[in-house]
């Protein structure tokens, strides 16, 4: 091997290195998430829902914070107050952070859950989180663009129905964009982490 040889092995060499270290150096700047990352997804892009006052509410009105959003109803015995209980605890500890985050609560059974119903469910977990009530008519095509679940299952009575209802929690970045699909059970430190990590990378 002729010395000229021998200097272009160590520079391709060292390029190589440089390289790696690159490369190295840019996937640590990934956030490493708890949830699942669904960046990028073509569905659950946004919204237009009344609130609890009546207002219109869309994703622009929570820009500058994460935004979790869950689909559930007031009479859930179980799973919907442990998400919002949970979500509470997540606001808590944040700390200085927790007015950063926004929780929307998206009900699937409007039949029942009147504003006045509403209002009074998510001042019982935070008085901050919001609730979003789509009309009888609204409900199907938002369900489809979230690609979430929810049936009606018949009670003893008209009004003792329960509600089959996906489980988890679509996460939105400070700019309005879906960027996780958080499970539930989950559990509280996994969904700091998470929303510490959005606040970081905006």
């Amino acid at each position: 091997m002729n010395k000229r040889h021998a200097l272009r092995l160590m520079a391709y060499s060292g390029l190589a290195a440089l390289a790696g270290m690159g490369l190295a150096a840019c996937s640590e700047k990934k956030p490493s998430f708890n949830a699942v990352d669904i960046t990028g997804a073509d569905y659950a892009k946004g919204f237009t829902l009344g609130d609890a006052e009546g207002k219109q509410r869309t994703l622009a009105d929570f820009k500058g914070k994460v935004v979790v959003m869950f689909f559930g109803y007031a009479q859930c015995p179980d799973v919907c107050p442990t998400t919002m209980s949970e979500m509470a605890q997540v606001k808590q500890q944040l700390g200085s952070d927790g007015d950063k985050l926004q929780v929307l609560f998206v009900t699937v059974d409007p039949e029942r859950d009147t504003p006045a119903v509403m209002k009074a469910y998510m001042e019982a977990f935070d008085p901050g989180f919001v609730a979003l009530i789509p009309t009888p008519e609204q409900l199907p095509a938002l369900a489809k663009d979230y690609k979430v679940y929810y049936k009606k299952v018949e009670g003893k009575t008209p009004t003792s129905y329960s509600m089959d209802h996906s489980a988890a929690s679509f996460v939105y970045d400070t700019q309005g964009r879906v960027r996780l699909y958080a499970r539930y059970g989950a559990g509280v430190p996994a969904m700091v982490s998470d929303v510490k990590a959005l606040l970081k990378s905006a």
